[in-house]
Order: C-alpha cells, then sequence, then structure tokens
C-alpha cells in the first residue's frame, strides 16, 4: 500500500479497461458468431440436400407454364429429354382475359406435343392458373403439379441459361426451368445459385466461403448419390460427378455430340483427357440405361465387373439372369470370393445393388392439391384446417405454403406433441402436411399454424 502499489493498480486498471475487456469482448463475439454461423450452414445445407432429393417426375413430356396477369402466361413444350419444342404466351387472367382462346391453345399443345404431365410455378397467378388448366377438357389423362419457382429468376439470367437458349427471352428460359424441375429437380437446380435458391435461414449474413464449401459439397453428395445418366446428363451437372471436373465434363458433352450416346462405361476412356484416375473416380455414379451390360445402369463399379461375372459364371448363368434372378442370389456364399482386392463390404454393397440395379434413392412424386376455398389471407379463418406443403425448415420451426401468397409458420413447439429440438428430425422440404390456423394477423401479412391438430 504504497505509491508505488498505486501506480501498478492503475495500470492494472487501464490494461483491463483498455486492452484485455474489449480483446475478450471480440474474441466473444467471433466464437459466438463461428458457432451461429456453423449452425446457420448446417440448416441450410440440410435443407439443399432435402430439395435436391425432391421426388422426379422422370423422363415424360412436360408443359411448363409460367403463370402472370398482365404479362400473360409463358407456356412452353418440352420432350422427355427436357429439349424445347415449343414456346408461346396466353392470357387467360384480366386485364385481357382470353380465356376461351387460351384453353383451346393449351388443349390443342397437348394433343400435338401428347404432353404427358403439366408444371405450374408457385409465383403470382398460380392458383389461378392451375384452376384454369384443370377446368380445360383435353385428350388425354394429365397430372398436374405445382412447382416451387425460387431460382428460375436467377437462372433464367444466367450465364447457364443464355448458353443453352440465346434466342431466347428470360421469360421463356424461366418457363423451361419450371418443367424441367418437375422432371428432375437436381439436375435443374443444380444451374442455380444454392444462396438463391430460398430454403435456409440467414444465409447472407454468414461467413460466404464457409457457406458455398458447405452447399457445394452437399449438391456433389446428392448428385453422387442418386447418379446422372450419361447420356444426358447436361455439363453442369456432370460437373459435380466424383473425378470430372468443368473441362472434362464439357469433353464428355462435346464427345456424346459428336459420336451420339455413349454404349457402355468403357467407351468414356476415349473422351479427351479422361485419364484411368479420373475414369476411377466418375465411372461408378454415372449411368447407362440403355448399355447392353446390366451392371453399366448401376451403381458397381467397373472394376467389380470381373468379381460379378465370376459368380454368375460359378451359378451357369449371365450377369442379366443374376439380377433378375433373386432365388439365384439367395445361393450365393460371399466369402467365397473375399480376396486381397476385394473385400467383405464391397461384396456387400455389390450384392444390395444387384437386388435393386440403378434404382433411384429419391421418393416417388405425388400430385397435390391445395383447399379450393382458399385464395387470399382474407379467406382464412382461425381453427380451419388446410392441405400445404412445407417450403422451408429453420431452427425455430417450419414455413408451410397453404396455397396464398403469405406462407404460415409453424413454431417448433407446434410441430408435434413431443419435445422437438431440431425441426428438420421431424418434417422435411416438400413434405405434403395438414396444418390448422391458429392466429391471423392481417396488418403484418403472418399467419400462425399447428401441426397438431386435435
Amino acid at each position: 500500500n504504497n505509491e508505488c502499489g498505486h501506480q501498478v493498480a492503475e495500470a492494472v486498471r487501464d490494461a483491463y479497461k483498455r486492452l484485455l475487456k474489449p480483446s475478450i469482448e471480440t474474441e466473444f463475439a467471433t466464437l459466438s458468431k463461428e458457432k451461429a454461423d456453423a449452425e446457420a450452414i448446417r440448416v441450410f445445407a440440410e435443407n439443399l440436400r432435402q430439395l435436391l432429393l425432391a421426388p422426379p417426375l422422370g423422363q415424360k413430356r412436360v408443359m411448363g407454364i409460367d403463370p402472370g396477369y398482365r404479362t400473360g402466361c409463358k407456356v412452353v413444350c418440352l420432350d422427355a429429354q427436357g429439349t424445347l419444342l415449343h414456346n408461346e404466351t396466353i392470357y387467360p387472367h384480366p386485364p385481357k382475359s382470353e380465356y376461351q382462346l387460351a384453353g383451346r391453345k393449351i388443349a390443342k399443345l397437348v394433343e400435338q406435343y401428347a404432353i404427358e404431365a403439366i408444371a405450374i410455378g408457385n409465383g403470382t397467378a398460380s392458383r389461378e392458373t392451375e384452376q384454369f388448366v384443370t377446368s380445360q377438357s383435353y385428350n388425354r389423362e394429365l397430372q398436374v403439379f405445382v412447382v416451387s419457382e425460387d431460382g428460375a429468376s436467377i437462372y433464367s439470367a444466367s450465364k447457364i441459361a443464355r448458353d443453352e437458349f440465346p434466342d431466347y427471352d428470360v421469360t421463356v428460359r424461366g418457363a423451361v426451368s419450371i418443367g424441367r424441375r418437375l422432371m428432375d429437380p437436381l439436375a435443374e437446380l443444380v444451374k442455380i445459385d444454392a444462396k438463391s435458391i430460398g430454403v435456409g435461414q440467414y444465409q447472407h449474413d454468414v461467413d460466404q466461403t464457409l457457406l458455398k464449401k458447405s452447399l457445394d459439397q452437399t449438391v456433389e453428395s446428392c448428385v453422387n448419390l442418386v447418379g446422372v445418366n450419361l447420356n444426358t446428363a447436361s455439363r453442369h451437372l456432370l460437373t459435380y460427378i466424383s473425378g470430372l471436373g468443368p473441362t472434362l465434363a464439357q469433353n464428355i458433352v462435346d464427345y456424346r455430340t459428336a459420336n451420339g450416346p455413349f454404349h457402355s462405361r468403357k467407351e468414356l476412356m476415349k473422351v479427351p483427357r479422361m485419364g484411368a484416375k479420373a475414369f476411377e473416380q466418375c465411372a461408378g455414379f454415372l449411368r447407362i440405361p440403355q448399355s447392353k451390360n446390366p451392371l453399366d445402369n448401376s451403381a458397381v463399379h467397373p472394376e467389380s465387373y470381373p468379381v460379378v461375372e465370376h459368380i454368375a459364371k460359378d451359378l451357369h448363368c449371365t450377369v442379366d439372369d443374376l439380377i433378375k434372378n433373386k432365388e439365384l442370389r439367395t445361393k450365393i456364399d460371399i466369402k467365397k470370393y473375399v480376396s486381397d482386392t476385394v473385400g467383405l463390404p464391397t461384396l456387400t454393397d455389390i450384392m444390395q445393388e444387384l437386388d435393386k440395379p440403378g434404382r433411384d434413392p429419391r421418393q416417388q412424386i405425388q400430385v397435390f392439391e391445395f383447399d379450393k376455398n382458399v385464395r387470399t389471407i382474407d379467406d382464412l379463418k382461425e381453427g380451419m384446417i388446410l392441405p400445404g406443403i412445407i417450403n422451408n425448415i429453420t431452427n425455430f420451426g417450419c414455413f408451410v405454403d397453404i396455397g396464398i401468397k403469405e406462407n404460415g409458420l409453424v413454431h417448433v413447439s407446434r410441430l408435434c406433441r413431443e419435445f422437438v429440438s431440431d425441426p428438420s428430425t421431424v418434417v422435411r422440404i416438400h413434405q405434403h402436411v395438414q396444418v390448422k390456423v391458429m392466429t391471423i394477423d392481417k396488418e403484418r401479412k403472418r399467419i400462425q399454424l399447428t401441426m397438431i391438430l386435435d
């Protein structure tokens, strides 16, 4: 307790206030931000995975409609490979209200291009366009789907879309994107910057480098999980296959254009700059449905073909018989085929794949209908039970499209009776659900929903 002691105490106080405290606060804020970023990125990546793995309609002739009032509805007809065959604009809604003429045009296009399904964007005038389309009579059974158009405008103005459709304007490209999303959501959504797809929370506030890395990994993992058709995949989709970069993907497309479709995976080796290493990495994820070798349309890697052929030879049958005949496969003792290069886990995977070769891990698509009596927020009443589609999941709950402009929120506490710490364990993107209207705030355009119905 002397002059010197007072000076040291003063120095400690000053050091804490001026140096230590701000440093600790900054460090703590940075750590908290990193933790929050990691969680927001995890939620976004999980939502994106569910969106990319949404059920596809498959290769069918589709009509895509980008609805609108004043500017009309842009209509495109696509063949089973997603190639644009025809486009035009119809005006079934006010102010022009050419209802009859538009109806005749749609029916004629359905007949002319043998359309099997219609995809309608879920933006402005979506419900009215759906009602208009379903009220027409056609010469065939048609399935009508409402498709999320989040990010379609981003795609239509992108370089990819300009390269693909240099002679068409953005509205036509947007309608093509809507139609293709129905056929194969994965193949179409990989063309759009993932941040623009409209799922997740706070994605523009998080570390953008980490976000891009996480989303790219998610897209790559989804593409490789599903596998791609080597003869129809776009350059952009092929880029996400393991072992293929932009150059090799372009070379594959160029080879396909010059020489026609691939007949076997071995033919990949003729593609310029395709080395043994790249072939080893990518071959198992590329499918050729029309190949003579049925294994070319499966997840069995070419390096494992000799093992399958050996098994078939021991059973005195062909590989095709081995795939088609379940009884034959039950006779196999896979332990007999374990070697220095092929282990038991690989053999187990091969047998599982032979059970369902080329099986798409995505679910079957289902037709969905909104409540016909609800078109705007004014039609809602508390206590109503409505069908809806989940279109975004966050940590505090999920947002549900109930067929009006505004989405309703189901708070995490209202998802089910049990305690839920992570909503994605209970619900998934594009899930069809029944929800009950709890409260409606018309001024702030907010709708509170619950999935606990009784």
